[in-house]
């Protein structure tokens, strides 16, 4: 019986959450540059080149379907361009219509709430600063993940994402990974 191995990783700003670069005419980071995984890897679910945070990698795609599946929640730390109120806020939790692939799409009911700057360092890409208007941070937890949804959703209500990083999967939190890092664990749920 083949012995599965799982990975938490914090991909950094910049990297591709996949091993293989299909685009020839552009070079990309690869999670492959950060660690030495074993053949066979695969990232559960991604987060865009300019997202950041927590992804959980592994060989055993069963694994990897269960995570994937609408029974675990995603939770993200999202900066957004301009406060937000408690009228936005509603606005998400209750579900907002996105386009998905040229449909349009409401998304399912979601936890969101107005919090403190979180304490992460600097990222490696500039972001704008207050010269350019206040910005404000949300907390966002989904149970499905359509492409750049927590983007979409945002950007629907009036405050597009500046800054998004995913810091929970089910029971699995990004706590202290240091912004590249990657742990092995035994298992991931």
């Amino acid at each position: 019986m083949k012995t599965h191995q799982h990975f938490i990783l914090h991909k950094p700003y910049g990297y591709l959450s996949q091993f293989v670069n299909n685009q020839t005419k552009r070079k990309k980071k690869m999670l492959g540059e950060l660690y030495d995984f074993p053949e066979g890897t695969m990232a559960i679910g991604r987060l865009d080149v300019n997202s950041e945070g927590l992804l959980l990698l592994t060989t055993d795609g069963k694994v990897s379907e269960h995570i994937r599946s609408k029974k675990v929640a995603k939770e993200y730390y999202v900066q957004v361009d301009g406060i937000n109120t408690q009228k936005e806020i509603n606005l998400l939790k209750n579900g907002v219509e996105i386009s998905v692939e040229g449909k349009k799409y409401t998304t399912k009911r979601c936890d969101a709430v107005l919090i403190s700057p979180p304490n992460f360092p600097n990222r490696t890409q500039k972001l704008r600063d207050e010269r350019h208007g206040p910005t404000s941070w949300i907390s966002i937890t989904i149970i499905e993940g359509k492409f750049r949804q927590v983007r979409k959703m945002t950007a629907v209500v009036g405050f597009p994402t500046l800054h998004l990083i995913r810091i929970r999967i089910g029971t699995i939190y990004l706590h202290d990974l240091k912004l590249g890092g990657v742990k092995k664990v035994h298992q991931l749920m």
